[in-house]
């Protein structure tokens, strides 16, 4: 993309993990992004991986609707349009508690952040779509294997990426009209901090405890651009990558 063709693209979660690795692939590809995160400090990192690119941080707090109002307000002041938002934020929550131990105050948070918040940022990514000219553009749901099937003690992270799916499917029938495109990404053990409990061990359907294999978190990058840079008449509904041997197709 030369300066001419720069195109604007929100990354929620963009402080670490996942939403770090594409914001800076697409920093670094002549895109202009907007780092939303909860820690201003880890979205100047972020930004600092790939000073070519023009980027603002904004902290965001994506399950407080004022946050995300104010975040998608920033974009529109600075950029003037958005083509692509990546709904990425999310937390897995407390790890290994039974399901009839979950605290509330725990289902309660996943819901709010991996759930309503993915909610409002792309309500708040659609309005903008549609309303301006050229209409349109491309929203990414980052789902998870756990989208198709769960790890045990994992009821409200699975529960809520389950959801998504059915957000991203609402959000690719009723965008049509307004050339905005939807799909949905499902990771499986890319190497982040999330993931580190799997190269010392983490709880199988059996009951056993195993390593696990890992990939590459910039893989993933690669192929949320690829995504995203294709035109708005065409579209990867889903996609999932995963690292090769971990057990998905073999789960439970």
């Amino acid at each position: 993309m030369n300066a001419m063709q720069t195109k604007i693209a929100v990354v929620t979660g963009a402080g670490s993990g996942i939403g770090r690795a594409v914001a800076v692939e697409l920093l670094r590809t002549g895109w202009s992004v907007a780092l939303a995160g909860r820690r201003p400090g880890t979205l100047e990192e972020t930004a600092a991986l790939a000073p070519e690119g023009p980027s603002i941080a904004v902290r965001t707090d994506v399950s407080r609707p004022e946050d995300v109002d104010a975040l998608f307000a920033a974009v529109h002041d600075r950029f003037g349009r958005l083509d692509l938002l990546f709904n990425n934020a999310g937390t897995f929550g407390p790890g290994g508690v039974p399901f009839e131990e979950l605290p509330y105050e725990a289902w309660r948070h996943v819901v709010d952040t991996n759930l309503n918040g993915a909610f409002l940022c792309a309500q708040a990514a659609y309005r903008r779509m549609k309303e301006q000219d050229p209409q349109g553009g491309r929203i990414i749901n980052n789902g998870s294997i756990s989208a198709h099937t769960p790890r045990p003690h994992s009821v409200a992270y699975t529960a809520t990426k389950h959801a998504l799916t059915g957000l991203t499917k609402s959000l690719s029938l009723d965008g049509r009209p307004y050339r905005i495109a939807c799909g949905q990404i499902d990771i499986g053990n890319a190497a982040t901090d999330m993931t580190e409990r799997m190269r010392t061990g983490t709880l199988q359907a059996s009951g056993e405890t195993a390593v696990e294999p890992v990939m590459d978190v910039a893989d993933v990058a690669r192929t949320v651009r690829h995504m995203a840079e294709l035109p708005l008449e065409a579209n990867v509904q889903f996609a999932t990558v995963l690292a090769t041997a971990m057990p998905y197709v073999g789960r439970g």
